[in-house]
């Protein structure tokens, strides 16, 4: 195996296109090499993106937050700025694995690992957050929830890595949160997860939302619906019911051993409801 350590995006990019074999990118390794050592998987190369200065970077950019994509979730919680923005992303960041996994795990890792029980990629797609790909061909963006095609599959041509996150400008009234549920009280995998995203109106109507759903389906799901549900309202009970019906229709869980598919739909619009009501409440302190 060989292993290469870039300090630019274009030295990546060439090795990854280059490569004969299996080439993975090496960001945390909080995934990837757990898989190597039970020979899930084998790579013929490795290419470590955390000597590249824009992965390891949290900068303000156009009113919004660009995250690199080997930032790890310990350095956002540690960011102030960041964390008052944007709680629901940084929380999510948060649940990956224990406090020492944490201090490795990365949004562009778990992203990539492409597990639909993903805790960051709901928060990030209720975020409305877009990923900036590198590649052969150039840089071009893609909203998150379009990253992920289904288990272990993304949308990411040949040579190509997601660089970082841009989280788009907040408006005043706004914030988000995630929620997830899991069979013990930490370090586990979420047998659901869901974030919103929303804003406010002068009045306390919410005026503009985003919902999102993980491990309810192959993949994470964008549940405009859900959003619908609540916008033009103040999250009133007949509200509330709109976003648990929007979220149990949107979801097509699976089922086994950690949950019937029954009771994740169940779960699911708990947990969207919860979490919209937090991010309610941190959206009028705003």
């Amino acid at each position: 195996m060989r292993y290469e350590a870039p300090e630019s995006l274009e030295g990546a990019v060439a090795l990854l296109a280059g490569a004969k074999g299996e080439a993975r990118v090496l960001a945390g390794g909080t995934d990837l090499l757990v898989q190597m050592r039970a020979d899930v998987v084998d790579p013929d190369l490795i290419v470590d993106i955390k000597r590249i200065p824009e992965t390891r970077a949290v900068t303000e950019e156009k009113g919004g937050w660009r995250i690199g994509a080997a930032v790890t979730g310990a350095e956002l919680k540690e960011h102030p700025r960041l964390k008052k923005v944007w709680p629901g992303v940084i929380e999510a960041a948060n649940l990956i694995g224990s406090t020492q996994v944490q201090g490795r795990a990365t949004l562009g890792g778990n992203l990539c690992n492409g597990s639909p029980a993903a805790d960051s990629v709901p928060a990030l797609i209720a975020a409305g957050a877009v990923a900036s790909l590198v590649g052969p061909g150039g840089r071009r963006d893609l909203p998150v929830e379009d990253v992920m095609l289904g288990p272990r599959k993304l949308a990411l041509q040949k040579g190509e890595i997601v660089a970082s996150f841009l989280l788009p400008p907040r408006p005043p009234r706004s914030s988000d949160a995630y929620l997830r549920f899991i069979p013990r009280t930490e370090m586990d995998i979420a047998v659901v997860g869901a974030g919103v995203s929303l804003s406010l109106d002068a009045n306390s109507v919410i005026s503009a939302a985003r919902v999102s759903l993980g491990a309810v389906a192959a993949r994470v799901l964008l549940v405009p619906e859900a959003a619908q549900a609540i916008i033009g309202s103040r999250l009133d009970k007949p509200a509330q019911d709109r976003l648990e019906a929007a979220a149990r229709a949107a979801c097509r869980p699976i089922d086994d051993k950690r949950g019937t598919t029954e009771f994740r739909i169940d779960v699911a619009a708990v947990l969207a409801r919860r979490s919209a009501l937090i991010a309610l409440d941190r959206a009028r302190s705003n």
